[in-house]
């Protein structure tokens, strides 16, 4: 007899425990990008002010950061909100996801410490591509043949979700795009999700 596919006592709970824990160190770890040389360097208040305000591009990686981070914390959130189920193909597909949520404070650094290098844009961008994609399977594997789901769930609610996830990866192929274009532009693009997912079409 085939093994069975379903995780024996792993239940969804299980998931979104881990993946809160996951969420809240990634998010916190993104402040540690943020630094100033120590004040035994015989930095002055004028210096303060010049040095807090030559770091702009790192408090807005920061933001940007957190922001896509809470943005995709609300996606795991929403598509849990009607998985019912797991099974092991699942809870790989969630590990995963774990996997790249974690590298984002490192991506971050990247596009702080080499701001003007394409690559580390790239490698940025990359990193929420992947991860938009691995959204849109977990929701893909989970509704379809309501796999994971109600048997009656909204095939409208399946689309929406299907929808939200492709945000973000399309928008993380036009930041690399801009990236290799005019690097000094690129991390504007992601601006353009929350907006984008404010839209009518793409609220639930």
């Amino acid at each position: 007899m085939a093994e069975s596919n379903q995780m024996v006592g792993l239940t969804t709970q299980r998931i979104v425990s881990l993946t809160d824990g996951v969420f809240a160190i990634a998010m916190t770890l993104l402040v540690l990008n943020l630094e100033l040389p120590s004040p035994s360097d015989g930095i002055t208040v004028t210096k303060l002010h010049q040095l807090l305000a030559d770091q702009y591009y790192y408090f807005f990686d920061y933001a940007l950061s957190f922001m896509l981070l809470g943005l995709y914390w609300i996606v795991h959130h929403q598509q849990f909100h009607y998985i019912r189920r797991t099974d092991r193909h699942h809870i790989w597909i969630n590990i995963f996801i774990l996997m790249f949520i974690a590298l984002i404070p490192f991506s971050t650094s990247l596009i702080g410490e080499f701001s003007f290098d394409w690559v580390a844009d790239v490698f940025f961008g990359g990193n929420l591509f992947i991860l938009g994609g691995l959204f849109y399977i977990n929701w893909d594997y989970a509704t379809r043949d309501r796999r994971l789901v109600d048997k009656d769930l909204d095939p409208d609610k399946v689309a929406l979700g299907k929808r939200r996830t492709l945000v973000t990866p399309v928008v993380a192929l036009v930041a690399m795009a801009m990236a290799i274009a005019h690097v000094t532009y690129s991390s504007w693009v992601y601006l353009l999700i929350p907006l984008i997912l404010s839209r009518k079409w793409f609220r639930q």
